[in-house]
């Protein structure tokens, strides 16, 4: 049996280098390994941390409406503070109540015939006071039809002459005013359907009504006709001391377009455009002359307009901080320090402020809490969360520090709200026709739509009877709002 050779010194030598050179290798690709887990683990745990945020976002610390929070919505916390006012409606409110009229158009006299105790006769003289109970009922629902017949005559010199058609009378048949302000008021004034307000007028006025007629009807209403009111209300707002602005998207021809509103208290303009930014304001011809103060959300667009004052959406910056809060309970110790909080306290302190209605909180109050938010906005800019979510919450922490001024104005400015749910409620109305009716076919379509939503909701502000000036839009008479 052949004996095995022993390796020479200079063989060993070689093995052990060869070896320690694959250890140093190995050594260099674990490091290599481990650091690249070690960046894929924090990366994950940025977007776990993310995706944890998104789950537990809500109406109540984000910008998602409340519809989106589903049957698992979490328990309300309203930040208000308790009134010391009774539920229900206040004193001097004036309701609704059903009440009964001095003047009804019918009066029916029951009276009784014969005692029930002795049975004697009982006549007028033997009145001694009377109950009225009236029956508020409407009419039988029926369509009225009006013949205009044009005579044509001959003169003796030969010449056939036809009388004129009255103005707007120019179809064998056609539907009146006032048939078409319901087709219109329904669908843009009540956000129904097209097919179902055909299928109502239908069924109340017992004659055909097809959906083609209410959306002619619906085109002609939004016309050219409204191009007064819409330049009326345009100034009117752009001249206003106090404007709010919002925007909401809205389906169009398959593509997401853009709903721009600015409205003040008394008035509603509302236009499309199928961009988001500074174009469609400028389109809008509204904004672009405000020289007052710009009530919105802190978006960046809102920012150009140099000539107007600025105030930030404080409801908005608070929903922004809840999350914040939310962030920090669930990866912080308990009664760790959280500088939202902090800002959000302070906050709160103007917003409910007795004096902050009428721009005149007291100054030593007013610097308090603006020390206290700037501070706590300092500290949350330097904030070591990681990811995405660290730097949302550091640049909310800066721009909150930097436009303090602008979150604080309606504390000095009389008749300025802290917040920018007047121009959120312009808008709601679009988001419930877009969910009712889906989305429009063309921009044209969708434009009349916002224009005869301006007119509605005006008209509404300013008290009027939103079918009667729809009526007056179809007589030819378009109702003009007031714009002092």
């Amino acid at each position: 049996m052949a004996t095995r050779r022993r390796p020479t010194y200079d063989e060993l030598t070689e093995l052990v280098a060869s070896q320690a050179a694959q250890i140093t290798t190995m050594k260099a690709d674990h490091a290599a390994e481990v650091a690249a887990l070690t960046t894929q683990i924090t990366a994950l745990n940025a977007r776990i941390a993310d995706l944890e945020r998104q789950l537990q976002s809500s109406s109540r610390n984000s910008s998602k409406p409340p519809s989106s929070d589903g049957l698992a919505a979490p328990a309300p916390k309203s930040l208000r503070t308790r009134s010391g006012r009774t539920p229900g409606g206040q004193h001097g409110h004036t309701g609704t109540t059903l009440r009964q009229t001095d003047h009804p158009d019918h009066v029916i006299v029951h009276a009784p015939g014969h005692c029930p105790d002795c049975g004697g006769a009982l006549d007028e003289s033997c009145d001694t006071g009377a109950v009225a109970r009236q029956v508020v009922e409407l009419p039988p629902l029926r369509a009225i039809v009006t013949e205009h017949r044009l005579i044509t005559r001959r003169c003796a010199c030969g010449h056939q002459t036809t009388a004129p058609a009255p103005a707007g009378v120019n179809a064998p048949v056609q539907y009146g005013p006032r048939a078409k302000a319901i087709m219109v008021y329904l669908t843009a004034g009540q956000h129904v359907a097209i097919a179902r307000t055909a299928t109502t007028m239908s069924d109340l006025l017992g004659i055909p009504v097809a959906t083609g007629s209410v959306a002619a009807a619906l085109a002609a209403a939004g016309d050219q006709r409204l191009d007064g009111f819409m330049e009326t209300i345009g100034a009117a707002i752009s001249s206003a001391p106090v404007v709010h602005a919002d925007e909401t998207g809205l389906r169009v021809a398959g593509t997401l377009h853009w709903v721009h509103s600015a409205s003040t208290p008394g008035h509603s303009h509302l236009s499309v455009h199928p961009q988001r930014g500074r174009a469609a304001m400028d389109a809008a011809g509204v904004l672009p002359q405000v020289t007052g103060v710009l009530v919105h959300d802190a978006w960046s667009p809102y920012d150009g307009f140099g000539d107007a004052d600025h105030q930030l959406c404080a409801a908005h910056v608070l929903r922004e901080l809840i999350a914040v809060i939310d962030y920090h309970a669930a990866h912080d110790p308990p009664d760790s320090f959280c500088w939202a909080q902090q800002v959000l306290d302070a906050l709160l302190v103007l917003i409910h402020d007795p004096d902050a209605a009428a721009g005149d909180v007291d100054a030593g109050v007013l610097a308090a809490q603006r020390r206290l938010i700037v501070d706590a906005a300092i500290l949350g800019a330097q904030s070591l969360v990681a990811g995405k979510v660290g730097r949302k919450h550091r640049a909310l922490a800066r721009r909150i520090g930097a436009r303090i001024d602008d979150y604080l104005r309606f504390a000095t400015v009389e008749g300025l709200p802290p917040d920018n749910n007047a121009a959120e409620r312009e808008v709601r109305m679009v988001k419930v026709h877009q969910k009712v009716s889906g989305c429009y076919r063309s921009l044209p379509g969708a434009n009349r739509f916002v224009r005869l939503r301006s007119y509605l909701a005006t008209a509404a502000k300013q008290s009027r009877n939103g079918f009667g000036v729809l009526v007056d839009l179809f007589d030819g008479h378009p109702w003009m709002p007031a714009t002092t």
